[in-house]
């Protein structure tokens, strides 16, 4: 066998072990996200929207593997992302969060005192920097609304805890950072004064430099992919309380509508399937072309779209 030969038999052997490892989208590149855009025919608006995530399996796994942000692992503290307090994204975002903090009763909020020091005193749970950026105060290291291990209520936020007992949307008593993470919203005006919205997942970059400091990021972690529902309907409140419940459902249609054109997610749960593992969706036949043409004689006459698993997945199944 001449060596022209042998390299191309190796070549070709080196596509099929990596279609085997990554599936069919092996030459996604890494990092890779599909998008979805619309306009918003009620406003001078485009809505983009990472379909990649809201189809994904995210789901949130405080205090259940959940490593934290700090620059080690630390499960055990039990802190998951609260351990810097949130920042207020306005004044009137801080004012709501100190009115719910006035309900709260020391059995349900272990650093009540902490924030009550005098009776009928307004919470002291703001602090404001020198350059006029408001968030929580921190206590022990962590934010103040954070129940600790060994508190009769438990660990985890306060305010979400109450949430749960009252009956309402968690949303409604957080801070807007805290009930739209792992979902960030980003505006962009253009010089027209035409809007772009953009929906993304939360990544380390938007912590700012500290982020690329921490140990362990969820959205980037195969760990937290392990949920039952897609993000878009896991999150669905949040995602309306986002876009407007008209956006939501146009980009629930689209969603539900690529679903049939594609199959099962490639992220959904196989049949006898270890809880946390993936498998790819049924096979779609994508051959390789030159100049538009299709080269593999088996496969259909149009070209079938792959759909693509989120990063972290990928790299669990090449790893």
């Amino acid at each position: 066998m001449s060596e022209m030969a042998t390299g191309r038999a190796t070549t070709q052997g080196n596509a099929a072990k990596a279609r085997g490892r990554h599936g069919p989208w092996h030459g996604a590149p890494e990092g890779a996200h599909e998008w979805v855009s619309f306009p918003d025919l009620e406003e001078e608006r485009t809505w983009q929207f990472d379909v990649t995530f809201l189809e994904s399996r995210w789901t949130c796994i405080f205090g259940n593997g959940c490593q934290g942000v700090l620059t080690g692992p630390a499960p055990e503290l039990v802190q998951g992302c609260c351990s810097y307090g949130a920042h207020f994204t306005s004044a009137k975002d801080a004012r709501r969060v100190e009115a719910v903090a006035a309900t709260l009763t020391p059995e349900q909020w272990q650093f009540h005192a902490k924030a009550r020091p005098k009776r009928g005193a307004r919470p002291n749970v703001v602090l404001k920097s020198k350059s006029g950026e408001l968030t929580t105060r921190l206590v022990k290291d962590a934010c103040i609304f954070l129940n600790r291990p060994g508190f009769p209520a438990g660990p985890g936020c306060a305010l979400h805890q109450v949430a749960v007992q009252r009956g309402v949307p968690h949303l409604e008593l957080k801070p807007d950072v805290c009930w739209q993470l792992p979902l960030r919203r980003d505006d962009e005006v253009a010089d027209d004064g035409h809007v772009t919205s953009v929906i993304r997942q939360w990544d380390r970059r938007d912590w700012g430099e500290g982020g690329f400091e921490f140990h362990w990021w969820c959205t980037e972690s195969p760990e937290a992919f392990v949920g039952t529902k897609p993000v878009f309907k896991e999150l669905e409140p949040e995602l309306v309380a986002m876009v407007g419940k008209k956006i939501y459902k146009r980009l629930v249609q689209y969603l539900q509508a690529r679903e049939v054109a594609l199959g099962e997610p490639a992220v959904a749960p196989g049949a006898g399937a270890a809880p946390g593992s993936v498998v790819p969706s049924a096979p779609v036949v994508v051959g390789v072309t030159r100049n538009g043409a299709r080269k593999d004689r088996g496969a259909t006459s149009e070209p079938v779209p792959v759909r693509l698993p989120h990063p972290a997945i990928r790299r669990k199944r090449s790893s």
